[in-house]
């Protein structure tokens, strides 16, 4: 149980204690800092402590923005200061500061959480202080001061702020406007009944798996249903998140399983309408247009991961571009306008669904791809823009982060060593250029030769050599961000036209779901990287072969294979890579679940 220790002397009416009891906490009382470090050091490691001035008033839920949110080691609000156990010693440490410093007295004019939260802030601790908006959170100094206060917490109204905060900050248009405004009262009553997001996320992942399952039906009341049931899906999808934001159930765990779900239900959709245009009166195969949706979506959310990871702690960081981009902003319309161009998850499924149900398959996936391909030039080249006129030196953190996104296999890891020192005298853009010149090789041979020729495997062995190069210095430079995308469109597209140049029944389906495997592994390491947990261990890279490996695998069955015998070979490749991936991320994240990791803090871009 977390404890709270209330400093300072007890004000008569005050309702502090019992706020703070409904929160969960387990409330001690102390007179001054001295007594207050003594009960802190009493508090067990690994559970939360907060220490709240007596005298606070403000609203309840201002008190659990500031001392419940499991997303972040330190918090605080006027009055009132939070560690988790990650960061107890840091508290620990500030406090033990501010006990020599006031001399053990009790509290008197300014509040002793206030004074521990500066301290921290003297230290360089990262301090979250939620934004609270109309919310009353203060530390009144005397009797008119605290009528005046009471006074403001009855004015606002707190169900109305908490509905308010639990929809996302910056989202799209379709959620904010047709989603957001009834799916955070569905919020509410799960959060009466008791019931997690976890809970709603997996019926979202339910209803979209029915959903594809009635579009495998190739039947227009089977596609009308699809249709219906993956909005459904979604409306689903951001109760859950707004159900954690009401309530601030946020967990590891959770933030995992809807960002993977989210993954599995549209690419499961896919497949879904891939199947019923099979099945359907026209025996339509679109296979091709679907695995071509996926890798493009994939290659898109890559493209995001890689530029913020390359910039997350640039420093110096100005840009032309992105001063316009601010100055865009600031005119209403265009704002809509741009997070609608970009296609976010909202305008996309409900694009998605709405074609499903009134088109065919065939008609749904083109405009999938020409929507997707619009707003992956968009964003990309926008980046591209900013990185270029950017003035900013790159960190190790950042070069780190993008090698881990690179997913390089031993192949390419043998082949960086021994290139290095010649990659240090090249000019500064050769990573992204061999990369793509690399990638392009392949892909372009793979899609304009004939099966089972050996140009394919000449260029993947060219593929690896170049890959090598690619990360054979650190990606530190503008456009260093790229590699990462331009590997992960190489070695999908690659399966993609191997599959489709084997004309054979079955094929295309194959190197679907090996590509799912492989997106999942990626997405994996996205998601490890921005929980500040690190890239999958190199024991797993190295069993799955990196790109460079698994392309050259890939163009070597394509040689040595018949079109029937390398479609049962993607197959077997991918169930061993789904089941050697999936039982290692499964084991990572409940493992950092049941530690009690902090779960990541996505409030920003529309996925």
């Amino acid at each position: 149980m977390p404890t709270a220790i209330l400093t300072g002397q007890p004000v008569p009416g005050s309702s502090i204690e019992s706020e703070l009891r409904s929160l969960g906490f387990d409330v001690h009382l102390a007179a001054g800092a001295a007594e207050t470090e003594t009960l802190l050091a009493r508090v067990p490691g690994e559970e939360r402590v907060a220490v709240v001035d007596a005298r606070f008033v403000g609203h309840p839920h201002s008190l659990r923005l500031g001392l419940t949110d499991p997303r972040f080691p330190l918090a605080a609000i006027p009055g009132a200061v939070t560690a988790q156990p990650a960061a107890r010693q840091t508290l620990t440490r500030a406090m033990a500061r501010e006990n020599s410093a006031g001399g053990g007295t009790a509290v008197a004019v300014d509040s002793l959480a206030d004074r521990i939260t500066a301290a921290l802030d003297a230290d360089g601790a990262e301090v979250h202080r939620p934004e609270l908006g109309s919310l009353v959170a203060a530390v009144p100094a005397d009797p008119q001061a605290r009528n005046e206060a009471r006074q403001a917490v009855a004015a606002v109204d707190d169900e109305a702020v908490r509905l308010k905060s639990a929809v996302k900050a910056r989202d799209g248009f379709v959620t904010t406007h047709f989603i957001s405004p009834y799916s955070r009262y569905i919020a509410r009553w799960c959060a009466r009944r008791g019931l997690t997001p976890n809970q709603v996320t997996t019926a979202s992942l339910i209803t979209a798996l029915i959903a594809a399952g009635c579009a495998a039906t190739g039947t227009r009341g089977g596609f009308v249903a699809a249709g219906v049931l993956l909005i459904a899906s979604f409306v689903l999808d951001c109760t859950d998140g707004q159900l954690a934001r009401y309530s601030l159930q946020y967990s590891t765990l959770g933030a995992w399983l809807d960002a993977t779900f989210d993954r599995a239900k549209e690419y499961a959709y896919y497949a879904g309408l891939a199947l019923g245009a099979a099945r359907g009166g026209g025996h339509d195969d679109v296979w091709a247009l679907a695995l071509g949706a996926m890798v493009l979506q994939t290659c898109r959310h890559v493209v995001d991961f890689s530029f913020n990871e390359a910039n997350h702690d640039a420093s110096a960081n100005t840009s032309p571009t992105a001063a316009l981009s601010d100055k865009l902003d600031s005119v209403g319309w265009t704002v809509w306008l741009r997070r609608m161009i970009v296609l976010p998850i909202g305008e996309r499924w409900a694009m998605i669904a709405v074609l499903t149900a009134l088109t065919t398959p065939r008609i749904t996936f083109y405009a999938l791809l020409i929507g997707c391909a619009f707003a992956a030039t968009y964003t990309t080249a926008g980046r591209v823009l900013r990185s270029l006129t950017r003035r900013a030196t790159r960190t190790d953190r950042a070069a780190k982060a993008l090698a881990d996104l690179a997913d390089s296999g031993p192949l390419a890891e043998a082949g960086a060593k021994g290139l290095g020192a010649a990659a240090r005298r090249l000019p500064g853009f050769t990573a992204p250029a061999v990369a793509l010149l690399g990638g392009a090789a392949v892909v372009t041979t793979a899609a304009l030769t004939d099966f089972g020729g050996p140009w394919p495997l000449v260029a993947a062995l060219g593929y690896v050599l170049t890959s090598a190069l690619a990360v054979a210095r650190p990606l530190k430079g503008a456009l260093d961000w790229l590699v990462p995308p331009f590997f992960r469109a190489a070695e999908y597209l690659t399966v993609l036209f191997l599959a489709a140049k084997a004309d054979v029944n079955g094929a295309l389906p194959a190197a679907f779901g090996l590509v799912a495997a492989v997106a999942y592994h990626h997405y994996d390491t996205v998601y490890r990287i921005r929980g500040d947990a690190g890239a999958p261990p190199q024991w797993l890279v190295r069993t799955v072969g990196g790109h460079e490996g698994r392309t050259l695998v890939v163009a070597l069955l394509a040689v040595l294979l018949t079109a029937t015998q390398f479609k049962v070979a993607l197959t077997v490749l991918a169930v061993v890579v789904a089941l050697v991936v999936l039982v290692e991320s499964i084991r990572f994240w409940v493992a950092a679940h049941q530690v009690g990791a902090p779960a990541v803090h996505d409030e920003g871009e529309p996925a």
